[in-house]
Order: C-alpha cells, then sequence, then structure tokens
C-alpha cells in the first residue's frame, strides 16, 4: 500500500561467546576423548553406512557420474550478540533497547527477500544435496515488547519451500533437528534453531530412518530461557544410484579459544558418528578455518576438504557480510563454510570436480524495502564432485 512502512521480517537467533566456568571443564574433559574417538573413527562402522561390498580403489569413471552439493548458512537477520549480551547481565534495563535494535535490524534483512535469493541460488545451479544451517522457526508477540500489531509467526523452511516450488523446482526434507530452542524478553520472541537436509527429488533417492542429533558438548544455558545447543542430520541415500552417507552440522560460533577446543569436540562426534562409511558428504558451517583444532580432527578422519584440493590457490572466503547486510562491497575474510567428502578420490588419490562461491560478489545482492542487501552473511559453497567407479569384491 503506498506510503504504508513496510511489514518487517522478525525474526532471532542465538549466538553467544560468554561461557559458564562448568561448561568449559566439561569441554575440557570431553576433548582428549572425543578427539581420539575421531582419530580412530576410520576404523569403525557406522550403521547408517552403506553395507555393500564396495572398494572405493577405483580403476575407472562411473559412466561420467558425479554428486553436486552445496552448503548454505541462511542467516538469522541480525547481530545479537549484544542482545544475548544484554540478557547475561544482571541488569534488566538493557535488555529491550539491545533487542529492539535486533529488531530494527532485521526489517532492513528482510527475510521475504532473502529466501527468494536463496531459492534462486538453489533452483539456478540444482545441486543433488543441500546442507542448511540457521534454519528457524521464530514467533513475535509485539504486546509482550510494549508494541502494537499482530503476532508474526515465520518458518524459514516453509518459507524457502515456498520459494522453491515458485521457482518450479522439488526438493525433498531428508532429515531436520531441533537444536536451540529459546523464549526472550519473557516469551514475547520464541525462536527454534534446525540444520536441515534438502535432497533434488529427481535424483536422490533415501534409505533408512534419518539422524537427528544434538551433539553432548554444548554451552547449554547461558542466561534464564536461553540454553544453546548445536548438532547435526544425516541420511543415507542414493545419488543417481550411488550410495552415500549424507550429513550436515553447524558448529559453535565463538572466538574465545576454550569455544575453539568445544568445536574440536563437537567436529569429533561427527567424525565418530561417520565412523567407516566409504562415501560422505559432509555439508556444514564450522565457524573454524583451516588449521585450526576442528579442522584437525576432521582432516584426520579421512574426510577432504574438497575446497582445499579443487581450489588450492583460492583463499575462499565465505563469512561474513555486515549484520544488516547492507555494506556495498565484500567483507568475507574467512573460509568456515566448508564441504567435507570421503569415497571420491580415484587410485592416484585425486579428487575431480568443480567448486565455487555462491553469491560471494555484490552483483548477488537484492533489493529489499531499505535497499541492497546480500541474501545472507556468509556466501554458499557449491561443488560438482566427479564420481570414481567402484570395483565390486568377490
Amino acid at each position: 500500500m503506498s506510503g504504508a512502512p513496510p511489514r518487517p521480517s522478525l525474526f532471532i537467533a542465538v549466538r553467544i561467546s560468554i561461557v559458564s566456568e562448568e561448561a568449559m571443564l566439561t569441554v575440557s574433559r570431553l576433548l582428549p576423548l572425543l578427539a581420539l574417538a575421531a582419530l580412530a573413527a576410520c576404523s569403525e562402522q557406522n550403521p547408517l553406512a552403506p553395507q555393500s561390498a564396495i572398494s572405493l580403489n577405483n580403476s575407472a569413471d562411473h559412466g561420467g557420474r558425479s554428486v553436486s552439493v552445496m552448503t548454505r548458512n541462511m542467516y538469522i537477520g541480525a547481530d545479537v550478540d549484544a542482545v544475548m549480551t544484554a540478557l547475561a547481565t544482571p541488569d534488566p534495563n538493557d535488555d529491550l533497547p539491545a533487542l529492539m535494535v535486533a529488531l530494527q535490524t532485521l526489517q532492513h534483512t528482510d527475510f521475504a527477500t532473502r529466501v527468494e535469493a536463496i531459492a534462486d541460488e538453489i533452483a539456478r545451479n540444482r545441486p543433488d544435496v543441500v546442507g542448511l544451517q540457521e534454519v528457524y522457526d521464530l514467533t513475535v508477540i509485539p504486546a509482550g515488547l510494549g508494541l502494537s500489531g499482530d503476532p508474526i509467526q515465520i518458518d524459514f523452511l516453509a518459507g524457502l519451500q515456498a520459494a522453491l516450488a515458485a521457482e518450479h523446482v522439488h526438493y525433498v526434507l531428508a532429515a531436520r533437528n531441533t537444536s536451540t530452542d529459546a523464549s526472550l524478553a519473557g516469551g514475547a520472541v520464541h525462536i527454534v534453531d534446525h540444520d536441515v537436509l534438502l535432497v533434488n527429488a529427481r535424483s536422490v533417492t533415501l534409505a533408512g530412518a534419518s539422524v537427528e542429533k544434538v551433539f553432548d558438548a554444548n554451552l547449554g544455558t547461558v542466561a534464564e530461557g536461553i540454553t544453546l545447543l548445536r548438532g547435526y542430520v544425516a541420511r543415507n541415500a542414493t545419488v543417481d544410484g550411488i550410495p552415500m552417507l549424507l550429513v550436515n552440522t553447524h558448529l559453535e560460533s565463538g572466538d574465545d579459544p576454550q569455544i575453539a577446543g568445544l568445536r574440536a569436540v563437537q567436529a569429533g562426534e561427527v567424525a565418530a558418528f561417520i565412523g567407516a562409511a566409504p562415501r560422505v558428504v559432509l555439508t556444514g558451517d564450522f565457524n573454524d578455518v583451516p588449521n585450526s583444532m576442528m579442522y584437525g580432527v576432521l582432516a584426520s578422519s579421512r574426510l577432504v576438504d574438497t575446497w582445499a584440493v579443487l581450489e588450492p590457490r583460492d583463499p575462499g572466503f565465505s563469512c561474513c557480510q555486515a549484520p544488516d547486510l547492507s555494506n556495498r562491497r565484500s567483507l568475507l575474510n574467512q573460509r568456515i563454510d566448508m564441504i567435507w567428502t570421503r569415497g571420491f578420490a580415484r587410485p592416484s588419490g585425486k579428487v575431480d570436480g568443480d567448486i565455487q562461491l555462491v553469491s560471494a560478489l555484490p552483483s548477488a545482492r537484492v533489493r529489499g524495502p531499505f535497499g541492497l542487501i546480500w541474501p545472507s552473511d556468509h556466501a554458499g559453497v557449491f561443488a560438482v564432485v566427479d564420481v570414481p567407479q567402484p570395483s565390486i569384491q568377490h
């Protein structure tokens, strides 16, 4: 309606770099155990791993087949560290102002605009597998914040599926977990975070039950009503008739060295779950960079960092744009969104394929109610990995 202010797409997430002493004691005790578990994972058999007698010591192409994969952080739409810090302090007077600043930012990072852009990325690339992080459900009750207006409910996954349907592409939900489930401002804002695996219905057949897991090692309760949890999801599938284990995860964020240790523990849980599965695709926002402790755990588990193999001269920075997404030039300066694989190497050890960033250039910005914005504070990562032919053991 002409002259009316745009209706904001309101949603909020939980991120914090404040860790309780008890939580960090738990992390310090678990770290050596889970790191060792990750190193031993290649000798363990995961119950979800394909049970066929297939050797991945290959000698020829599998009919020129390949697997295409995208990892995508959908982004909550605001820098909520300030909100979490305010809620964690004993002074209640800073809670509402911090929350209102976040909600104002959310108007600028309009979800309805961004979800159409993300759906367009998927429709243009048509990946077989999509790993999504920060897939939220949100409820906002304005009256609880002293504001007028009707309650607002936003479902990130439903919004994406609707936008994909408008693009005439069909993706099936393979797995979805529930990690952080938090109420803020006395219940006026309720958010639920999910990790999601989507698969292309035309090329992927799902097998068995999904795995939807919250990590054993997490930050835990950081403020009243707020328990920060992370996890992973997984599903066995055949992609163009080729069996593999699909996994998607989101590790804890934060720059504190103890949180870096926590990420290594969480990566160890993922590696231990994967075990000796012969062919694996692992997507995620790992919130850590190459040569970190987290990275070492995964690299020691016979997983291949696909970007490092296919684009060794390109830094592949995928994070992060400004919180309000309004920056004109890209601010990406670290590579934390990754696609790891196992079982795609030729006998020589070489992995063939292509990999690229998605929406990393200013041309990817889309017009929101207050101007041009990026689809997310992260770039996506899209890979096409060739599948060598397995040889059948007799």
